[in-house]
């Protein structure tokens, strides 16, 4: 079959642009279309429950109000976060915000008590009221639940914070919960044990299990928003081993498969552990989260 090439026209909406890359249906714009289609049609469907992960900076880097926005239209039913975005999240809803980076020498940032992810700066300064306000929540939740699951926390910590904004906030208020078994490497992890060494506040990994384990088990199907690679990805593909793996998914990575980790691994590969179904539907879209994301969900709002 022959290779459709791709038009261009003025005002074209973004489903039409990847209406074409469909059309076309080879390289990057291909797997795009692809896991455009996938993503409306686990979306779409009732049965489905959608279990999304959240890996690297996508906070910092301007997905804030894409991931509440999709917690609010009621497009994912759960998440698996690093700490890192929970932490960027927090940082924000306590006045904080993330700057773009001006081009000075990381000496020089670090004179002025400013710390780089990549393009994007943060000030010392907002970390200072985060440590603040992140201990006075520490303190309300622990005069209440002196023993608590990972995800626990995160829903009690959402629902004493008022910024609309805000994913953890917005997730438990719609009863989204959100899993973060890396919690401990970063600031709020940090932040748990300074507070544990003076107060008795237990944070239980372990207790997340039966929560996660009796949503995998009463979901009919499962459908997976892998963004970025790592732990969080492994996290939400290896719970659903306990149901016979992930009915379909994408995955968006800039991560390669040469060096075999699990970041760079295809989709494809998680059949082989019952980490995805065989049969399954799945797409493996290789590039930038901030880039990918945001054009692949615009196209498939018009699916819906």
């Amino acid at each position: 079959m022959k290779v459709n090439q791709i038009d261009i026209s003025k005002d074209m909406k973004v489903s039409d642009l990847v209406a074409q890359f469909e059309a076309s249906d080879v390289l990057g714009a291909g797997r795009v279309a692809r896991a455009t289609n996938i993503l409306a049609n686990m979306i779409k469907d009732e049965d489905t429950n959608v279990f999304m992960s959240l890996g690297g900076p996508l906070i910092p880097g301007g997905m804030r109000n894409i991931v509440s926005q999709m917690i609010r239209e009621g497009h994912v039913d759960l998440i698996v976060s690093s700490g890192a975005n929970l932490t960027h999240d927090l940082l924000e809803a306590f006045g904080g915000a993330h700057y773009r980076d001006e081009g000075k020498d990381d000496e020089e940032l670090n004179a002025e008590g400013i710390g780089r992810i990549a393009d994007i700066n943060v000030g010392s300064n907002d970390f200072e009221v985060f440590e603040k306000e992140i201990n006075r929540l520490f303190e309300i939740i622990s005069a209440k639940k002196p023993v608590i699951s990972i995800q626990e926390l995160i829903y009690e910590i959402g629902m004493l914070i008022d910024d609309e904004n805000s994913f953890i906030a917005t997730a438990a208020r719609n009863n989204v919960p959100i899993f973060a078994p890396g919690i401990i490497d970063c600031m709020i992890g940090l932040q748990l044990w300074i507070f544990s060494q003076d107060h008795d506040f237990t944070i239980s990994a372990a207790g997340d299990m039966p929560y996660l384990s009796d949503i995998v088990f009463g979901s009919e199907k499962v459908g997976g928003i892998l963004l970025g690679g790592g732990l969080t990805k492994h996290y939400t593909l290896a719970s659903n081993i306990l149901n016979g793996g992930l009915d379909c998914a994408v995955q968006i990575t800039m991560d390669r498969p040469e060096a075999g980790s699990l970041g760079g691994a295809p989709l494809e590969e998680a059949k082989s552990w019952s980490k995805a179904k065989c049969g399954s539907n799945l797409a493996t879209v290789v590039g930038d989260v901030t880039i990918i994301f945001p054009l692949i969900y615009a196209a498939a709002l018009d699916k819906i």
